[in-house]
């Protein structure tokens, strides 16, 4: 079946239906590409008998551009075959953008990446009003740049001042932003309204014609070498540097084919535009970004939520402990429409609890992202209180009281009888194994881990710990409440750290080492920025508390110590607990760790630091960075192989999202796939050899590199 109608009425104007056969979106496949030439060559071919054409999709989306999959498997010798079927389609957007008749987009439905290029074939783009609906070029997002024309319509549309920030950032735009911009020339009430638009606006524009084929035609706002957008220019690409650390290659490619391309004619411009895609394409970091697009994708789809449990929504969700995470966790809920009791030990700790929620809806209303009415709804959404008996009839009860094991036993036995019939409890703990914090439920079949990440505000993922009877129907419910509250949920299986904060500590405790080696700290903050990472070792477990690490490993001790174990330190941590007990400096909430944080100052790194340092101590910058992507990278394929993780979607999301692991590796699991899983074993045994067993590579990752496959 051919994916694209062609159809013509009473009045001459030609819609364009697209409508792939058997597929639930247009995406432009080989099929369609063909479908394309062929409909441009007939409407030229009509062109004496039709007054203008109409852009329409059969689908609930306009159209959503290049098939991915496609891109994973394109190598560099199939690079000449593919810039051959991108300048077809380009080519065919070309003539129908100048066939000599008016072309309308009607949108009534996403349009993103090829998609929206397509509608800006048009010269005219008519949209449904609907804030549902997403337009845009996000290609950037996937390591990829907007290919068919994006980067040079949108310059020519904009000018390089406003279209750069959009390209190189991949923003996306519901219809009436796209109205603002000017991007989207009409808005539509309904399907019947967007059509009778659509034909009224080619009756009035016969000889309509893209700005860029007008005589005396200008980019707005100027060319590369007018003064201001000279100016602009010259401190651009080291601000990109600055943003990407040279780790991601496709911003800087979109800001240097959209000046070559401001410099030259349009159809000059497109083939450079064509040149720089199939560069970009063909490399690794747009297969880890795509990777990592599917990885989200199978997570939004519920790939790892049991399958035969009805879809769940929280009503009324109890929050014990008004603290950082439990006042963000309140907030999470409230702001989502969803009804909280916030409980602590008195009224005053509650409302103060209650107050981070109160402070967020006063800085979004001073920005304009809200305002009092609807601050106000939020806020009543809040119960702050000292009194368990509030929590009765909550579907959900959460704990989120200090990492202590008597204590949240304490709070889980006087909250849980409150809950409704069905209702289930749940963890925020970041390291205590939920099948024992279990068993202290009446119901440890109804109790699960949900792990937040501070701060809850700004923080996506949640990590669900199965514990060992914890059943179906609750890690179905805890799923949907995680997507209910608008957070990404990866699911574990029970053990201690579980996988983030297990994985976590490998990357502090990598640094802790580098310290101990003689490897002068500002170099070590550098070397894990330089690999990707948000911030460095040192300052991360700053911000995190070496108090609570050491809490955490005492408490550890303890708990192997009643099962009749010997806790073995992990290199590293000996250092943490000098910080904390020796220098009394466990972290930034207690005046200073690693770093001094003076008042109303900028935080510089702690002279005592200097202690540390060795005469003769030399390094390479290179194997800093391996040391710190290895090391992880490694302990998430441990978490694989013990069965602690069980998808490797899972993984990837949760080492970007939960730890900070480099986005342009695609995920921790991904990195070894890219590296290539031969390469990245002899790496890590030479890197054993001279560091330790920590990089040891677990056996399923040496049994796949044997078998030459990837880790999937």
């Amino acid at each position: 079946m051919n994916p694209i109608r062609y159809d013509t009425d009473a009045e001459g104007i030609v819609t364009l239906t697209f409508d792939a056969p058997g597929a639930p979106v247009n995406t432009m496949t080989q099929a369609w590409t063909d479908a394309m030439t062929a409909a441009v060559d007939r409407i030229i071919a009509d062109k004496d008998k039709i007054t203008g054409v109409i852009l329409a999709s059969a689908k609930k989306t306009f159209f959503a551009g290049a098939e991915l999959k496609d891109v994973l498997k394109l190598t560099a010798a199939q690079g000449p075959r593919w810039y051959k079927e991108i300048e077809q389609t380009k080519r065919d957007f070309r003539r129908l953008e100048t066939c000599g008749r008016p072309v309308v987009a009607a949108v009534a439905g996403a349009a993103l990446g090829g998609g929206w290029e397509l509608a800006l074939s048009a010269h005219c783009r008519i949209a449904l009003d609907e804030a549902r609906i997403t337009l845009g070029l996000p290609e950037v997002t996937l390591g990829l740049l907007p290919g068919a024309c994006g980067v040079t319509k949108l310059v020519r549309l904009l000018g390089l001042e406003a279209a750069l920030p959009i390209l190189m950032e991949g923003k996306t735009f519901n219809p009436r932003q796209m109205h603002e911009l000017g991007l989207v020339q009409e808005l539509a009430d309904s399907p019947d309204d967007m059509f009778a638009r659509a034909r009224a606006w080619i009756r009035a524009n016969p000889g309509a014609q893209q700005p860029w084929d007008v005589k005396g035609y200008r980019i707005p706002g100027g060319s590369p070498d007018s003064p201001k957008i000279a100016q602009m220019l010259a401190l651009a690409p080291a601000i990109t540097i600055e943003k990407t650390r040279g780790l991601l290659p496709a911003p800087e490619a979109i800001m240097a084919c959209a000046v070559e391309g401001a410099r030259v004619d349009f159809d000059t411009a497109a083939r450079i535009e064509s040149r720089y895609l199939i560069k970009l394409a063909v490399g690794q970091v747009a297969k880890n970004l795509i990777t990592l697009f599917f990885n989200q994708t199978a997570i939004r789809s519920g790939a790892s939520r049991p399958k035969d449990v009805p879809k769940w929504k929280a009503t009324r969700v109890g929050i014990l402990g008004a603290g950082m995470m439990g006042s963000g966790i309140a907030w999470a809920n409230a702001s989502r429409g969803i009804a909280c009791v916030l409980k602590d030990v008195s009224q005053e700790a509650a409302d103060k609890g209650k107050s981070y929620s109160a402070k967020l809806l006063d800085k979004q209303i001073q920005r304009g992202r809200s305002d009092p009415t609807r601050a106000g709804q939020i806020l009543s959404m809040i119960s702050a209180t000292a009194s368990s008996d509030d929590l009765a009839g909550c579907d959900l009860i959460i704990e989120a009281v200090f990492e202590k094991r008597d204590l949240k036993a304490q709070v889980t036995r006087e909250a849980e009888p409150q809950l409704a019939p069905g209702g289930f409890f749940a963890s925020n703990t970041s390291t205590l194994p939920i099948s024992g914090l279990a068993q202290a439920s009446a119901r440890p079949e109804k109790f699960i881990g949900l792990h937040f990440f501070s701060p809850v505000d700004k923080m996506a993922l949640v990590e669900i710990i199965k514990g060992e009877k914890t059943d179906a129907e609750t890690l179905a419910r805890a799923y949907d409440y995680v997507q209910q509250i608008g957070k990404t949920p990866i699911v574990v299986n029970d053990s201690r750290g579980f996988y983030t904060s297990r994985t976590f500590g490998t990357f502090v405790r990598e640094g802790a080492c580098m310290l101990e080696e003689g490897i002068p700290a500002a170099v070590i903050e550098n070397a894990a920025r330089a690999a990707g990472m948000p911030v460095g070792p040192l300052s991360v477990i700053d911000e995190t508390s070496m108090s609570l690490s050491v809490h955490v490993m005492n408490q550890t001790r303890a708990d192997l110590a009643a099962e009749g174990k010997t806790y073995v330190p992990q290199p590293g941590e000996a250092l943490f607990e000098r910080m904390v007990n020796e220098f009394k400096r466990p972290g930034r909430a207690a005046g200073g760790g690693f770093y001094d944080y003076p008042a109303g100052g900028k935080k510089s790194l702690w002279p005592g630091l200097r202690q540390f340092a060795r005469d003769g101590v030399t390094w390479d910058m290179e194997e800093l960075k391996h040391r710190f992507l290895y090391r992880q990278a490694i302990e998430t394929a441990r978490c694989l192989e013990e069965g602690v993780l069980m998808t490797v979607h899972d993984a990837n999301i949760g080492s970007i999202f939960g730890i900070g692991f480099p986005s342009w590796t695609g995920g921790a699991l991904q990195y070894i796939n890219s590296e290539g899983l031969a390469a990245f074993v002899s790496r890590a045994d030479a890197l054993a050899a001279k560091f330790g067993e920590r990089f040891k590579v677990p056996q399923l990752v040496r049994e796949r590199a044997a078998r030459n496959e990837a880790l999937v």
